[in-house]
């Protein structure tokens, strides 16, 4: 890696991780300027051996030449339906083409969410995606619905919707098999508070989302273990001066961790700005929220059983016309963050990646380029466009560098 010092700091994790026993020969990747935990090293260095980044490399190792690049870990993504036309409600086929679809984006890791529908149909979904979670092909399941409150539905079929029971949560976990990372509910609903408790004994989190909480209910959510807010300000009461409601309660608790879409259709450019510096690189996670159009194009499309069209890269229900999801792809949200936000490079990357894997507890693994973790990273070129992705090793997309 780039410093003695990075390589000393992590010696530790590259234990637990041993070097894989077959993979492609050590190569370095020469140049670029490379954002690490502690800042960026312009013209600094990232050495890859098999699966994973290494922190000193052998004589005569191939050296890639990476100026005048930006080299950053692979983006995790909490929250996303979909891509390149296909869903993570649909089948096995379908998953994974929209896992590769993102993928081809700089995104790594990344977290399949469900829409409301029949909990059997959920059910059976939490099993297929479960075992493509165990394949490694996803990073586990986020549930978003049906325990949401129809007042703050969103792109959900209100009459699927139900209170969070926690026997039926329970359910859902069950069905997971241990791969449920995630279940977003409104907590003021009855058996809301009950199911978040339900959720942090099993190690899921508990996300609050499309809600309609007041700040006190927000609170208690949280006191109960609630530690995410699901696409802040999006699908809940707007801020108030006599009724704060839910986001200046997730925004003031420091253990809460705030999701945002940053799109330019989500979020006003002034309301980003003020949840970035309120809560900081490390309580933001930047999050797609994509569904089927992301990586595809303009035209009809399924969120879940409702139909959705998509014009200009906005989805909106056919029938209402509400915002449902976005076809935002993780390398656009940080080279928007960069150029339009003004956001500093190093916090955008934590946002992207660091303060995501660490929520879901892959931070031993993923989330910065540290010795020992995998070899999950992006290439962007002076103008943050995406130009390389790299994930355990392999190029998913190839710069051609020489």
């Amino acid at each position: 890696m780039v410093t003695h010092a990075e390589a000393r700091g992590t010696a530790r994790q590259a234990a637990h991780h041993p070097r894989p026993a077959a993979g492609e020969a050590p190569f370095v990747l020469s140049g670029a300027d490379v954002v690490l935990p502690g800042g960026t090293v312009r013209g600094g260095r990232v050495i890859v051996d098999g699966t994973r980044i290494a922190a000193t490399a052998p004589d005569g190792v191939r050296v890639i030449d990476a100026r005048g690049h930006w080299l950053v870990p692979g983006f995790v993504d909490l929250h996303n339906h979909g891509g390149g036309g296909a869903s993570f409600s649909g089948p096995a086929e379908d998953v994974l083409r929209a896992v590769r679809t993102h993928r081809r984006h700089g995104t790594t890791t990344l977290v399949a969410s469900t829409v409301t529908d029949d909990m059997d149909l959920l059910v059976r979904q939490a099993g297929l995606l479960s075992e493509l979670a165990e394949q490694g092909d996803i990073a586990g399941i986020h549930f978003e619905g049906p325990f949401i409150s129809p007042c703050r539905k969103g792109a959900h079929s209100e009459k699927l919707l139900r209170d969070p029971d926690p026997a039926q949560v329970r359910k859902l976990i069950d069905a997971a098999r241990g791969r449920a990372r995630m279940v977003t509910l409104a907590t003021e609903l009855p058996g809301g508070l009950d199911s978040v408790r339900l959720l942090v004994e099993h190690g899921v989190i508990a996300a609050v989302g499309h809600t309609d909480a007041t700040y006190e209910q927000t609170v208690e959510a949280i006191e109960a273990g609630a530690t995410v807010a699901t696409h802040l300000f999006n699908a809940m009461p707007v801020l108030g001066h006599r009724a704060p409601g839910p986001v200046a309660a997730l925004l003031e608790d420091e253990r809460v961790t705030v999701e945002l879409i940053n799109d330019g259709v989500h979020l006003h450019p002034a309301a980003l700005e003020l949840a970035f510096r309120h809560a900081g690189a490390g309580r933001v996670a930047f999050i797609t929220d994509a569904m089927d159009a992301a990586g595809s194009g303009d035209g009809r499309y399924l969120l879940g059983p409702l139909e959705v069209e998509v014009s200009e890269g906005v989805a909106r229900l056919v029938d209402g016309g509400s915002i449902a999801g976005s076809t935002l792809t993780l390398d656009r949200a940080f080279r928007r963050a960069v150029t339009v936000d003004r956001l500093p490079v190093e916090d955008v990357v934590e946002a992207l990646s660091a303060t995501p894997a660490r929520l879901l507890g892959l931070d031993d693994r993923v989330g910065s380029l540290d010795p020992g973790k995998d070899a999950d990273l992006v290439l962007l070129d002076e103008d943050f466009g995406l130009k390389g992705v790299m994930r355990r090793g392999e190029w998913v997309v190839d710069p051609q560098l020489a």
